[in-house]
């Protein structure tokens, strides 16, 4: 546990990182707003610019803590774009803070490509931690977490065969994220490669209505033909015995 020193300390340092061009990556709640961090708050009110993967979703979090930094969007459809003229504007010396929708980015959401120009600029990069939707997903599930893997989202059509093949065959804990509208279909595809495999789905994680159904495949599909899906999900596959 860090002491009040310490404490102090860390965040005179955080204070003067202020003075040189940095980024910032400020992880959001995925769903309950209590989950936002002192440090959060603060960061995202200390710096110039606030690059957003929707500047909508994210003023309701802006006004709920009172923060009035100016926000620009920052999302999959623009990264490529735009990530050159925001390195020129870091090195002029304003600081950046990067946020997705909810949970961490750079974790199935924009975030990778700004990081990678910084490193490759000598800006300095600075990743806060905070929420991240298939941590507590894992841990929910109680099937093994020593040794995981993620995939995020598969792919829609080419190589998604062949991703399902791979994870028939994989001995870790398996996480997948899928969209309410497509996670039958994933159940349906995963249960002719995992057979009897338990599976995990958690939904609305941190919120009021949040559910982790575990079962085999086959389960599953029984339970979805009584209620319809609803709510981005984290898929949790047990490995290969």
């Amino acid at each position: 546990m860090l002491s009040l020193g310490t404490y102090l300390n860390s965040s005179q340092h955080l204070s003067a990182r202020l003075n040189k061009p940095s980024l910032y990556i400020v992880p959001t709640p995925i769903g309950n707003l209590e989950d936002m961090t002192h440090r959060a708050i603060r960061i995202l009110k200390e710096v110039d610019l606030v690059l957003a993967e929707d500047t909508r979703t994210s003023k309701k979090l802006f006004n709920h803590y009172g923060i009035e930094t100016k926000m620009s969007a920052f999302h999959q459809h623009n990264e490529h774009r735009i990530v050159g003229s925001i390195i020129d504007k870091l090195k002029t010396g304003l600081h950046m803070a990067l946020v997705s929708d909810a949970g961490t980015p750079g974790i199935s959401d924009p975030g990778f490509l700004l990081v990678r120009a910084c490193l490759q600029n000598g800006i300095e990069v600075s990743t806060l931690p905070g929420p991240t939707a298939f941590v507590p997903a894992l841990i929910n599930s109680g099937f093994p977490c020593d040794r995981f893997i993620f995939e995020g989202f598969l792919p829609h059509k080419k190589g998604r065969k062949t991703k399902m093949e791979s994870i028939a065959l994989e001995k870790r804990t398996v996480i997948l994220y899928e969209s309410p509208h497509r996670i039958i279909k994933c159940i349906e595809q995963l249960s002719e490669h995992i057979g009897e495999r338990r599976v995990c789905l958690s939904r609305e994680l941190s919120k009021v209505y949040e559910e982790n159904l575990i079962g085999t495949c086959a389960e599953l599909l029984l339970k979805f033909e009584k209620i319809r899906p609803k709510g981005e999900m984290v898929v949790i596959i047990q490995g290969m015995q």
